[in-house]
């Protein structure tokens, strides 16, 4: 044996010890890279195929569920291996979820409802009228209540029975809501507002200047992230005294936002990828490519998920 050849067989062996063997069986490899003791691994996003035009993804603890908005149905993925559960029907045009410990949610685009699914077995437990306007995606709970963004207003109702807690005006159209620990704060996407509610009552605790068409957002345990479409940036907000820490640029048409405990991820719809922030100083650690018109994002404690609206399929990164 050479010397070259045996250089090429410890290299390769030293590649054994850095990656387990399922995950090299997952990717070609490199042989060029091993023999320059390049580890790293290339591009680990995968498709998993969903129903038609996904719009938003959750993660209920062991699966995700995505929202299938023009098959009106949900799809439930087996987190750890990308395999399909089963599909289960939802309301009229899916394009918003929620989990709220044993079911799962579900803004409906049409018909002014939202419905709710028991994660056990698929089966609708009830569907709510919001009224008469369609509720945005972006649904949130608070531990007892799933709150729901409307036009000029936000929708309370008790996830225990669908029954209606209360509805509290905004200034603008709601289109997401996050709960951090003892308020809600809601995106209103036409008047460029990040508003905050107290969670108990409703009342209106103050209003803060953002990006252009906020949409989604994200609470980091300190501060809300929020995802401003038109302005192609996401806003750091600190929720104690809502001040702007920060503006960050992201890809084009960002419009969700997840946390996964140390990185802020962004959706962005435009520009069909998704860019990955460090949390603690909004320092831009990569952007990634994803599927077709990312709408809706998640985070399954290991991987980040993303919604593709415009294929039938969901990312897994």
């Amino acid at each position: 044996m050479n010397k070259h050849s045996l250089l090429l067989l410890l290299a390769a062996g030293v590649l054994l010890l850095a990656f387990p063997l399922s995950s090299l069986a997952q990717q070609p490899i490199n042989f060029d890279d091993v023999a320059l003791l390049r580890w790293y691994a290339a591009n680990q996003t995968a498709s998993i195929p969903a129903g038609a035009n996904p719009s938003a993804v959750v993660f209920d603890g062991s699966h995700i569920w995505a929202a299938n908005y023009s098959s009106s149905s949900l799809t439930e993925i087996q987190a750890s291996d990308g395999s399909t559960v089963g599909t289960f029907n939802a309301g009229p045009n899916p394009r918003g979820l929620v989990y709220d410990g044993g079911n799962i949610w579900v803004a409906n685009g049409s018909g002014a409802t939202v419905t709710k699914v028991r994660c056990s077995d698929g089966s609708v437990q009830g569907t709510f009228s919001t009224g008469t306007s369609s509720p945005r995606p972006g649904l949130a709970f608070d531990g007892a209540n799933i709150w729901v963004p409307l036009p000029a207003q936000v929708l309370k109702l008790r996830a225990s029975d669908g029954t209606v807690v209360g509805r509290y005006p905004v200034n603008g159209t709601a289109y997401a809501i996050a709960f951090d620990g003892a308020n809600m704060w809601i995106t209103t996407s036409d008047t460029n507002l990040l508003t905050e509610l107290r969670a108990s009552d409703g009342t209106l605790l103050g209003t803060f200047a953002v990006g252009t068409t906020p949409q989604g957002l994200a609470f980091d345990g300190a501060n809300m992230w929020v995802a401003n479409f038109a302005s192609n940036n996401v806003t750091e907000v600190q929720v104690s005294n809502g001040t702007v820490l920060g503006t960050f640029a992201a890809g084009s048409g960002p419009t969700a936002v997840v946390f996964d405990g140390t990185n802020i991820w962004v959706a962005n719809q435009s520009s069909n990828n998704v860019t990955k922030f460090l949390a603690s100083n909004g320092s831009l650690i990569g952007t990634f490519s994803v599927g077709s018109t990312p709408e809706g994002i998640a985070f399954d404690g290991a991987n980040v998920w993303v919604a593709n609206h415009g294929s039938s399929f969901v990312s897994k990164r």
